[in-house]
């Protein structure tokens, strides 16, 4: 990402298309383009485990084939992506197949010889379930055919693809089962320590995200292979990606699996300059943005500026006392990706409808509104007027949606992960007025084409 030029964008994750799927997505871009937007941010794209929750999939290279529309395929060029896909396909359909057979178990309690992946008992799974296992792949293929017409049409609209990858695998997923010496497990593949975050401000107790921790000593030895991996897979989908919780490459809360909370943990370091030197000797650069919200140690923006990195800031964030809030307008560098609101924060109308008065006549003040109606769009106005490099805004935000358009409410199960838009909310004037909104903010440059 160039950090010389203004750019902005729309998050918006597939699933909030009005099918709920790619099958809408040129119409979408075609949307974008008429808007002047040049990038479109989406969550994650994997197979969700239990929910609808895209941070824990089954793959950490797998994407969900539900997003995709039913396709033909090509056999020659299926041929030559499977054999360039091995290191991560075969693993991923025996698992996603015994995984079906086995009513959903997870990989810890299937029988000993699968879940210890005896050498024989997987060739004899592969031949008599040789069917099964060929429709996984060829669905992930077409998925692959699908997205790179997808992102041809993105890029001949000048739109770039901007991806996110959570830094922690799911426990029960085909890359803990497949590669366990990647992973602090115990003999029979429980995590002996789990990921989470400490108690904060938020929660007394933390959180306990219960995902394992990397075996860095096994991943060093090979010089992060499959990290490497990992990365090279999601800019083969993107032209940027946002590393999720990117502070776990620097130290990673590391809690007993045996704990509750994530009360009782400590600080774990992470070679993450190692990984990400690694990484960048075989890119030539890093297209990522650090996803550096909360509570940030020097250690983790030194990591970030060693690299390059952009972070991120959050308006909604803002509005305390303490001068030095990264997140507020004044303090947002260029090398920022800056939001009204992310997908775990409240649309921006509902946030503000939520707030207590004192704190109102506060946000009112630092915008430079004197009506409480104009503050959802001078929040807007505000992120694409900022330093930041690229100025992000959720669609919700877009369309002054409140509280019933929330897309996630961290800590909660019920209702997240569902909200879709409807083509009949996208007014007419609405490309030609964020369009006037991006031109004004000099984020921007040209009219689009017709």
């Amino acid at each position: 990402m160039n950090f010389d030029t203004h750019r902005a964008g729309l998050l918006l994750h597939p699933t909030s298309l009005p099918s709920g799927t790619l099958a809408d997505a040129g119409r979408w871009l075609e949307f974008l383009h008429a808007a002047g937007v040049g990038v479109w941010q989406m969550l994650p794209l994997g197979i969700p485990l239990t929910g609808l929750s895209p941070y824990q999939c089954a793959s950490a290279f797998a994407v969900n084939p539900a997003l995709f529309p039913d396709g033909d395929i090509d056999p020659l060029g299926y041929a030559d992506w499977q054999a360039r896909q091995a290191h991560w396909l075969e693993d991923f359909a025996r698992f996603m197949v015994i995984k079906a057979e086995l009513q959903g178990a997870p990989w810890t309690e299937w029988p000993r010889a699968l879940r210890d992946r005896e050498p024989g008992v997987l060739v004899r799974f592969d031949v008599v379930h040789a069917d099964a296992l060929e429709a996984i792949k060829r669905a992930q293929y077409r998925a692959v055919v699908q997205w790179h017409a997808l992102r041809l049409q993105a890029a001949a609209r000048g739109i770039q693809l901007f991806g996110d990858m959570p830094i922690f695998v799911a426990h029960d997923s085909a890359d803990v089962w497949a590669r366990r010496d990647l992973f602090l497990l115990d003999p029979d593949g429980h995590p002996t320590v789990v990921a989470g975050v400490p108690p904060d401000y938020f929660s007394a107790t933390g959180q306990r995200w219960g995902n394992p921790h990397y075996n860095w000593t096994a991943m060093r030895a090979d010089g992060f292979a499959w990290w490497r991996a990992r990365l090279r897979a999601h800019f083969e989908w993107f032209d940027l990606v946002r590393i999720d919780h990117f502070r776990g490459l620097a130290a990673a809360w590391t809690i007993p699996a045996s704990e509750p909370t994530a009360i009782h943990g400590e600080w774990v370091a992470a070679p993450g300059a190692e990984l990400l030197r690694a990484f960048a000797e075989e890119m030539g650069e890093l297209p990522v943005v650090a996803e550096d919200l909360g509570i940030i140690t020097s250690d983790v923006t030194e990591l970030r500026h060693q690299f390059g990195l952009p972070g991120m800031a959050v308006l909604q964030f803002a509005f305390d006392q303490h001068a030095d809030n990264p997140h507020k307008p004044e303090n947002v560098h260029p090398d920022t990706v800056y939001y009204t609101g992310t997908h775990d924060n409240d649309t921006t109308l509902g946030w503000w409808r939520a707030l207590p008065d004192e704190a109102r006549q506060h946000v009112m003040q630092q915008l430079g509104v004197d009506e409480p109606d104009a503050v959802p769009d001078a929040m807007i106005a505000t992120v694409l007027e900022s330093r930041a490099a690229l100025a992000m805004l959720p669609l919700q935000d877009v369309l002054q949606l409140g509280s019933e358009a929330r897309m996630n409410t961290p800590g909660t199960e019920i209702g997240n992960w569902t909200w879709r838009f409807e083509w009949a909310a996208l007014a007419p004037d609405l490309a030609p007025r964020l369009l006037q909104q991006l031109q004004k903010a000099h984020r921007c440059e040209t009219h689009p084409k017709s």
